[in-house]
């Protein structure tokens, strides 16, 4: 895929992911936040599906791909509200 092709790609897959982990919050992330959690999604996604499979995942438009990556961009999200819950709580200590 092109650049312009990974930046859409991204970007629906951010929102769809963003969509996805929704949480209390429902707070919304801004465009370049859902097309860089999209790719970078996208590619722990076939990392993911390389991992499990054995085989190399190829992203092209389709549902296959658009699945992988939706749940490697969900992984990602769900790691990062993880991350930063634990940094905002205060601390047990004196």
């Amino acid at each position: 895929m092109g650049f312009v092709a990974w930046v859409i790609f991204g970007a629906i897959v951010g929102w769809a992911g963003n969509l996805v982990v929704g949480g209390r919050e429902r707070r919304r992330q801004g465009c370049l936040v859902s097309v860089l959690v999209g790719v970078v999604g996208a590619a722990l996604g076939g990392l993911v599906y390389r991992l499990a499979t054995g085989q190399p995942m190829t992203f092209e438009f389709d549902f296959p791909s658009f699945g992988v990556a939706i749940l490697g961009a969900v992984v990602l999200l769900a790691i990062l509200r993880l991350v930063s819950g634990l940094a905002r709580r205060p601390s047990d200590r004196w």
